[in-house]
């Protein structure tokens, strides 16, 4: 009897906590459907389109230089 009242009392604990824990979820929500972005900010994405394009672009010559030194090597071995 005195571990199905734990039991229950635990578990009511965590229904409440939870329950509270998602109230402000809740309002948070309702508010970002009234929200606006305001000023445009594509400044911003073309900027980081941007350095995206010059990692890959570095990456891609990091791997055709390394391509080249592994060749140059297997034709000192052979």
């Amino acid at each position: 009897m005195r571990r199905s009242m734990k039991l229950f009392g635990s578990t009511m604990v965590a229904i409440v906590t939870l329950a509270a824990a998602a109230a402000p979820l809740v309002a948070q929500a309702e508010e970002l459907g009234q929200q606006t972005l305001g000023r445009a900010y594509w400044h911003v994405f073309l900027a980081y389109a941007i350095a995206w394009i010059f990692i890959f672009g570095w990456i891609i010559s990091i791997a055709r230089r390394l391509g080249r030194v592994e060749k140059s090597l297997g034709n000192l071995d052979g």
